[in-house]
Parts: structure tokens; sequence; C-alpha cells
């Protein structure tokens, strides 16, 4: 999988550190390189055997979807369907056939900035990075010609179609995000109900609470380090996206994140963090919400209940709307809107 999002700060809190006599109950803490980043579970059980095998049991899901939902993987079952859907119906597995559902639903939601069929963009600005060369306007447009989430027909139950012979699928935007949510429901049918599920720090989906704390806690990406947002979190998830910053080696770089409508890369001074309901939910809406913007992502966020983000730019301006969950900032520039409905946890 591509990432496409950076680090949320404080992820793995207070409780790496402690120690089982610090804390009421045990907990086992494991990690896997998987999709391109570091996954780490954290789960609290009063048996240690048991957590233990609940926690490799999701490690071992997420390796088993990235072999489903890679794009760089030649042989994942994704790559199969971009070579051999064009203008035939392919038969795929129930996880393909989810994670592309719901993503054509957040593409609807947004108007297209979302859009999982931005493959040729990537990979045209992809090889424009690595030569320091920007793309031609006649290769620019013959990439977003090939771009249309309107060209993907399904078949229910696991049957996908696209309606072009360039048309090529990215996950890189919703699929850490569906991992993390089947991550969750193997721990929760183990029988673990407190756990904290971070995939690289770009999506993190907690279940429950520590023990002996109302939530997890955790302390929101701050690209300025003068507004320390925090949230607290209970059977909810929070994604962050931020346009990578110009390379080092390079005398320009154009940002790894594509606008499908524009066909370049994205120009933003705002990094975004947006909590939902779902891992999926969340890892789809940071995108979404980074491409469009403070001023448009903010009715985005007012038609989803349980949802909020916080936009904040390198000077400290940051921009929060609420449906629900509570974030908690500092800084005299910040501009709050209004937020229906009481704040899930506070401080």
């Amino acid at each position: 999988m591509r990432s496409n999002k950076f680090l949320i700060g404080g992820v793995l809190l207070f409780f790496a550190a402690a120690s089982a006599s610090d804390q009421p109950g045990t907990f086992v803490h494991k990690k896997k390189y998987v999709m391109g980043t570091v996954f780490e579970i954290v789960a609290y059980d009063s048996s240690v055997a048991r957590a233990s095998l609940a926690v490799d049991r999701a490690l071992d899901e997420i390796v088993r979807l990235d072999a489903v939902m890679s794009n760089f993987k030649q042989d994942s079952e994704l790559s199969r369907l971009n070579r051999t859907a064009k203008f035939r119906a392919q038969t795929v597995s129930t996880d393909l056939y989810a994670v592309i559902e719901q993503a054509l639903e957040y593409s609807r939601i947004s108007g297209g900035s979302f859009d999982i069929s931005v493959g040729p963009l990537v990979d045209l600005w992809k090889a424009a990075m690595v030569s320091n060369t920007a793309p031609s306007a006649a290769q620019e447009a013959q990439a977003r010609a090939c771009v249309g989430y309107e060209h993907i027909r399904l078949t229910a139950p696991n049957q996908v179609m696209f309606e072009s012979s360039c048309l090529r699928l990215d996950l890189g935007g919703i699929g850490k995000g569906y991992a993390v949510d089947r991550a969750a429901n193997i721990l929760r049918t183990s029988g673990i109900n407190a756990a904290l599920i971070d995939a690289g720090g770009s999506t993190i989906y907690a279940m429950g609470s520590p023990p002996g704390q109302a939530a997890w806690l955790v302390h929101m990406r701050d690209p300025s380090r003068q507004i320390d947002p925090t949230v607290m979190l209970s059977d909810q998830s929070i994604s962050t996206s931020e346009q990578s910053p110009p390379s080092l080696l390079a005398s320009s770089s154009a940002g790894h994140i594509i606008d499908p409508q524009t066909g370049v890369p994205l120009k933003t001074r705002f990094a975004v963090s947006v909590i939902a309901k779902t891992g999926l939910a969340s890892d789809a809406l940071s995108t979404t919400l980074l491409l469009a913007g403070p001023h448009a992502g903010q009715r985005m966020v007012e038609k989803i209940p349980g949802s909020a983000a916080i936009w904040i730019a390198s000077d400290g301006e940051s921009h929060t709307v609420s449906m629900g969950p509570r974030i908690l900032v500092r800084g005299p520039l910040h501009s709050r809107w209004q937020s229906r409905g009481s704040g899930t946890w506070g401080l």
C-alpha cells in the first residue's frame, strides 16, 4: 500500500512505558512492517496469552489484506484487477469489493475530490519527482483522461468492471483504514475490549479504553508546534493527511498527494486530522478534507454525525469543526466553527 499520510504526534502514549504494576490489567504490544509502514497494536486483557494470540491474528489479517489491496505487488488481487477489468467484469473477493464500494461512496460525498481511480496521475507525478522533470501538458491531459470514479461499475455481490481502457485503482487513501477496522474486528471476536491499533501514525483506531481511564488520549499532528490539539477516543478512529514537504535533494518537489480534479499535486499549507467512527471513514475523509480545505471541508463534516476535523498551518492558524468529538486546542490563531452536539470526551 502507498502511504499518503503523516504522523500523528504522541501515538503510543503512556502505556508504552507503563508496567503491569502501574496499570490494572496486563497489556501486549506488538508491531509488524506491512503496507509500507509499521503497524502497532497494544491490547489489554487479564490473560497475556489470549491478548498475544489476538494481536498476532490481527496483524496476520493486515498482512493478508496487503496481498489483496497492494498496488506495488504485481501478484496482489488489486494489481490483477487493474490488468483485467477493462470492459470485462471480474469476480473479486469480499474484501476488495467492500473497500471499492465504500470508496465510491466517499467519491460521491466529496464530488470527486476523493477518487481511487487516481492511479494514472499518481504514477505520472511519481515518475516526474524521480526525474525532477515536470510532465508535459500532453502527458498530464492523457493521465487525467484515465481518471474518473464514474467509470467503475460494481455488480453485487462481487463483480467489478472498468468502463475505460486505462483506468487504474489506487487504494492508498483508504486501504489502511479498512485494514485497521478488520484488525479491530479480529480483536473483538477474540475477546479483547481495550486496544489501540496504529497504522504508522496515519490512522489510529481506539477500542474501549485502557484500564482506569475514560478513553485513549491522543496528541494530534501539529506542524506549528503551537496548538497541541488533543482528543479522547473510545471506539473511534483518527487519521491525518498532509502534503509532503519539498525535497532536500531536488530543486522542486511536487508532493505525493495528487488532486484528481486538477491533475496536479495539491498545494496547501494545512495538515488535517479527522475523527470518525471507523478507520476507513477517517482515512478517506482525511485525504478528502485536505484536498477540500477548511472552508469547503467544514460543510462535509457537518453532514457526518460523530465526526470532527482540525486543519493546522505551520504558522499556527487552525480551524476546527465538530459534530460531536471534542478537540481541545490552545493558541491565539484558532478558529472554532459551530459545533453541534456535546463533546464526546473531556480531559
